[in-house]
């Protein structure tokens, strides 16, 4: 069994990033962490640290036992904390991944039931890139992922695809690009200024090959892996930009913006991604049940 005496000095000097240090904060001798870290190296066949000059460095092993021990140590405190107040039932923790190329209000439709369960829940949001939110979940320090595509099978992380649902697209400007481009649509399309998703956009591909489909060549003139960030491009005015059709009311109403033409044969699709091949987790759950019974099934 791992000694966890060891494994909190091993944490603390990471954290610190010296011995001498760490054994000051915890008012013990160098040669004492040393020694103790040494024994854990040995116990789990690896090293931890190297030196580099007079620093030490995490080793890979280092970073994953850090990340680790934190965990291990803040669920430690959560109980301590927990059982000084008498909390009969501590709160449940969350914690959920959202990638950025997931609209903002479509994120918080599918999470805002997590937080109204009857067993107390805290909700903990990160937004990332796809790439780190998954490196994030398989070393389980995040319950969810909130994707616009599957989990590749490439990236080696075990994982399981939920789906959660899908829509069809439509596109927006502000009114005097929306009145220009708006008759002959999709033909109109031709010449007019359109802002792209990005690269790792999962929508980037489809909407191409909607343009190739329809002999169109857009005129792209920025492209945006944030969806926000598009989106506030398009509202000063600086192109045409497709949305999910989800999200019509909402960009009508708070981007400045106006309906050029709906596409259903482009479809955004929304995954939950997680390391159980069934949801367990309640608050998981939950995700899932409002996502089946949102509009995101029969827009577009």
């Amino acid at each position: 069994m791992m000694n966890y005496k060891q494994l909190y000095y091993f944490w603390n000097v990471a954290k610190v990033g010296s011995i001498t240090r760490a054994a000051e904060q915890l008012h013990l001798t160098p040669q004492t962490i040393s020694g103790q870290i040494s024994e854990l190296e040995t116990s789990l066949g690896t090293d931890l640290f190297r030196r580099v000059g007079r620093r030490l460095e995490l080793t890979s092993a280092g970073k994953l036992a850090q990340t680790q021990a934190e965990e291990i140590f803040q669920i430690g405190n959560q109980l301590e904390q927990s059982l000084k107040s008498g909390a009969a039932s501590p709160e449940l923790v969350f914690k959920v991944g959202v990638a950025d190329a997931v609209p903002k209000s479509i994120a918080y439709q599918l999470l805002a039931p997590a937080i109204t369960l009857a067993e107390p829940v805290r909700l903990i949001c990160y937004e990332d890139k796809l790439e780190r939110l998954f490196a994030e979940l398989a070393i389980h320090k995040l319950d969810l992922v909130i994707a616009d595509q599957p989990l590749p099978s490439e990236l080696g992380v075990k994982g399981y695809n939920h789906a959660l649902g899908k829509c069809g697209i439509a596109f927006y400007a502000v009114a005097e690009l929306a009145t220009r481009y708006r008759s002959g649509f999709p033909q109109s399309l031709k010449d007019a200024p359109v802002l792209f998703p990005g690269d790792k956009v999962a929508m980037q591909a489809p909407l191409l090959r909607w343009f190739q489909e329809q002999g169109i060549s857009p005129k792209i003139v920025g492209q945006f892996d944030d969806s926000a960030l598009m989106k506030a491009f398009g509202k000063a005015g600086a192109g045409v930009f497709a949305a999910p059709a989800i999200m019509e009311e909402e960009i009508l109403s708070q981007h400045g913006a106006q309906l050029i033409g709906h596409v259903s044969s482009v479809q955004v699709n929304y995954f939950a991604i997680s390391v159980e091949r069934r949801l367990s987790h309640p608050a998981v759950l939950a995700v899932s049940e409002a996502a089946r019974r949102s509009l995101l099934m029969q827009k577009g």
